[in-house]
C-alpha cells in the first residue's frame, strides 16, 4: 500500500512536470513490456501509462535523458526518453503523444486472444531441466514470467511437468513443457517469475 501510495505521488509530479494537461493516467496492471536501450534488452514492469509517458520498474540501470524503445506488444512499440529515476522506477516521456486509452484497451484485447504470447527476453544462458528420471541442461534461448523457450538434444513431450533451475538460483521451479519439436521447445511456468528472477537470469546469460 505504501509502494503504490509513493507510485501515484511520483506520477502526479511527474505528469505535471511533463504536461500539465497530461492528467489521465491508466494503471497498466504491471504489464511486462520489453525495453530497448541502444543494444541493451531488458524487461520492464509497466505500473501504469498516460498520454504522454509512463512509468515502469526495471533492474537495467538507465540515467536521465537515454533514449529508449518500449514494446508492449508484438503491434505496439513506441519511443521515450528518461525523464526521472528513484531505486528502479523510471519516468519516461513518450516522444509522440499517444492515445493511453487507446493502448490500455489494445493491451487488454491481445491478451484475451487466444495467440497471445507474454513480451519475451532473448537470452543465451543454461539452466538445469529435471523430469521424473534425470535431470540434464538445457540452453534458455528467450524467457518471460510467463514461460521460456529452449534448446535441449534430449526428447520431451507436450504436456509433460518438469522442474527447472535457473542459472543463479537455488529454486527448483515447477513447469509443463508446451511443445517440443527437434531440438527446441517451450514451456510454461507453473507460478509466474517475478521481475528478480527475471533480472537473475539476464546477469547470468553466456558472452561472446
Amino acid at each position: 500500500m505504501a509502494d503504490d501510495r509513493h507510485d501515484l505521488a511520483r506520477s502526479n509530479r511527474f505528469a505535471g512536470a511533463e504536461d500539465r494537461r497530461d492528467t489521465n493516467r491508466y494503471p497498466a496492471a504491471y504489464r511486462i513490456a520489453r525495453l530497448k536501450r541502444g543494444s541493451d534488452v531488458g524487461l520492464a514492469h509497466v505500473r501504469n501509462v498516460s498520454d504522454g509517458g509512463m512509468m515502469v520498474h526495471t533492474d537495467m540501470a538507465l540515467a536521465p535523458d537515454e533514449k529508449v524503445e518500449i514494446m508492449l506488444s508484438a503491434n505496439m512499440l513506441m519511443a521515450g526518453r528518461i525523464v526521472w529515476s528513484e531505486r528502479g522506477r523510471y519516468g519516461v516521456a513518450f516522444l509522440e503523444t499517444q492515445d493511453a486509452e487507446e493502448i490500455v484497451a489494445a493491451l487488454m484485447h491481445e491478451q484475451k486472444a487466444e495467440s497471445y504470447r507474454a513480451q519475451r527476453l532473448p537470452v543465451d544462458a543454461e539452466a538445469i531441466l529435471a523430469t521424473s528420471s534425470q535431470a540434464y541442461p538445457i540452453d534458455l534461448v528467450d524467457i518471460s514470467a510467463n514461460g521460456a523457450g529452449f534448446r535441449t538434444t534430449h526428447s520431451l513431450e507436450a504436456g509433460q511437468i518438469v522442474e527447472l533451475l535457473l542459472p543463479g538460483d537455488d529454486v527448483r521451479r515447477t513447469a509443463v513443457i508446451r511443445w517440443s519439436k527437434g531440438d527446441r521447445g517451450g514451456l510454461w511456468f507453473s507460478i509466474p517469475l517475478d521481475r528478480n528472477a527475471l533480472a537473475l537470469v539476464r546477469g547470468k546469460g553466456r558472452t561472446h
